[in-house]
């Protein structure tokens, strides 16, 4: 098996929230959203995120509106919904449970 290749998984299973918890307080558009996320150590591609945007916003958890830029074409900003906000609250209960469960089982396999 290799690591690599479990890592990956890892950080696809969090990638959504991640995604929603940028946009938590501002709207941002797709190279600022992923600059955020790769100065955390998130490896993100163009490719990856253009269609989980999509399935975000089809699943109305996200909104989008086009805005001018001064250095190129126009920019589509990506903002949560009114249902994308109570959706990443929901995450965020269900990851610090997800959270203090791991740490118990890895704290206690780690002391054995």
């Amino acid at each position: 098996m290799k690591i690599e290749n479990t890592k990956a998984q890892m950080r696809k299973g969090v990638l959504e929230y991640c995604i929603l918890s940028v946009l938590k307080d501002d709207d941002a558009y797709v190279a600022e959203i992923l600059d955020t996320l790769k100065d955390a150590k998130l490896l993100v591609v163009e490719g990856t995120i253009y269609p989980l945007l999509t399935r975000l916003k089809n699943a109305g958890l996200l909104n989008y509106r086009w805005e001018e830029s001064t250095s190129g074409p126009p920019r589509k900003y990506y903002g949560l919904t009114e249902t994308g906000k109570l959706f990443l609250n929901e995450l965020n209960t269900t990851w610090s449970e997800l959270q203090n469960a791991v740490n118990l089982v890895t704290r206690q396999k780690n002391k054995k």
